[in-house]
């Protein structure tokens, strides 16, 4: 199967959805656009790692811009192939498995690869593999450790979906499991035991009276949220319990490192019977919107009546830049509340805009 990059990125991204790539079964589409990129862009050295696909530009240009988008898709639920259809106001939208997260994203950046003769900036396209499942299968990830000179850059654009906004940085996230103990009993003798469960009762009133943090942080506002996310205990249903388990998750604000946000979480349960231990993290990314290469992307944004500039919610692979001090935005087309359900879609005006935003952004017109 072949696609053609310099078609309008509608198509393409329509052409894009109906090559299945659920995560782990990434190679038919990562052979795909590695031979559109080898075959159809000029001027890119182009490497093929494992299911990741890099491509840049050495023109010598005084900065660089990283364009990243993922390749893979949740699990299909009967929404590939692609179908295009009106919404309630008639405007035109694609379905499918991935339009939303993030294939229109990728189509953006594809056809821009083919179609800018001269951008201002040096470019690196990386199309990885993996960013939905667990974090070992991150393509990213892997760049990052095998070839981290790849990451290099002045500005990252993760083509995650926004809707058109700049949705800047990303929270971090914890996982935490908070435990308490008692004594097992028959339920007949109650009294002879000591109830796990009823012990997580102060621990769940304190997840209730939780207020979240808003942090502003260059014009982004960030909200922190902690919540009970699982609940793990019984035996029998003529048993005291002796153990009892809750699964948090904090979402942070990126002005926390991830030892400040365990520190956080402690003291928030702070005397009571409990031990809390830290299940996995990732720290967030700093909104970075006084570099100057982001600067120009929000002029370029601002130009076009785009949505302008809020904090994201949630973590992404932004988070990796930041963390390498490269400033790195999520920007594409698609309402993100629309990924991973069954009825995804995008858009069509969204896919337009947002190539329309980037063309002006890299070659220089913002």
């Amino acid at each position: 199967m072949t696609i053609d990059l310099s078609a309008d990125p509608i198509a393409l991204t329509a052409a894009l959805v109906d090559i299945p790539s659920v995560s782990l079964d990434e190679k038919a589409i990562t052979d795909v656009v590695e031979r559109a990129l080898r075959e159809q862009t000029s001027g890119f050295e182009v490497v093929r790692h494992g299911n990741v696909v890099l491509a840049r530009t050495n023109r010598g240009l005084p900065t660089r811009v990283i364009l990243a988008g993922h390749l893979d898709t949740v699990p299909i639920a009967d929404n590939v192939p692609s179908r295009f259809d009106k919404d309630e106001n008639g405007n035109e939208v694609l379905y499918g498995c991935g339009a939303v997260d993030m294939k229109s994203g990728d189509a953006v950046f594809l056809h821009l690869a083919a179609t800018i003769a001269d951008p201002v900036h040096d470019l690196t396209l990386i199309f990885y593999d993996g960013e939905e499942i667990a974090e070992e299968h991150n393509g990213l990830g892997h760049i990052e450790r095998d070839l981290p000179e790849w990451l290099d850059g002045d500005l990252a654009v993760l083509g995650e979906p926004s809707a058109g906004w700049i949705e800047a940085g990303c929270q971090g996230t914890l996982r935490a499991r908070l435990a308490t103990a008692g004594v097992r009993a028959h339920a007949a003798r109650s009294w002879l035991g000591d109830n796990a469960i009823h012990r997580l009762a102060p621990v769940l009133q304190r997840l209730a009276d939780y207020r979240a943090r808003q942090v502003d942080i260059d014009g982004c506002v960030y909200r922190e949220g902690l919540s009970a996310t699982r609940l793990l205990a019984g035996v029998a249903g003529n048993v005291i319990p002796d153990a009892a388990e809750a699964e948090l998750n904090f979402r942070f604000a990126p002005d926390r490192t991830i030892d400040q946000a365990i520190a956080h979480v402690r003291e928030v349960f702070d005397g009571l019977d409990v031990t809390i231990d830290p299940v996995d993290a990732a720290p967030g990314a700093l909104p970075g919107l006084t570099a100057p290469a982001a600067a120009d992307l929000i002029a370029s944004v601002n130009g076009h009546g785009g949505g302008g500039v809020r904090a994201k919610y949630g973590w992404t692979d932004v988070s990796r830049f930041a963390a390498r001090g490269i400033p790195a935005v999520n920007f594409g087309p698609g309402d993100p509340n629309l990924a991973h359900k069954r009825d995804e879609h995008v858009p069509t005006a969204q896919i337009t805009a947002v190539t329309a935003m980037l063309r002006d952004y890299l070659t220089g017109k913002a």
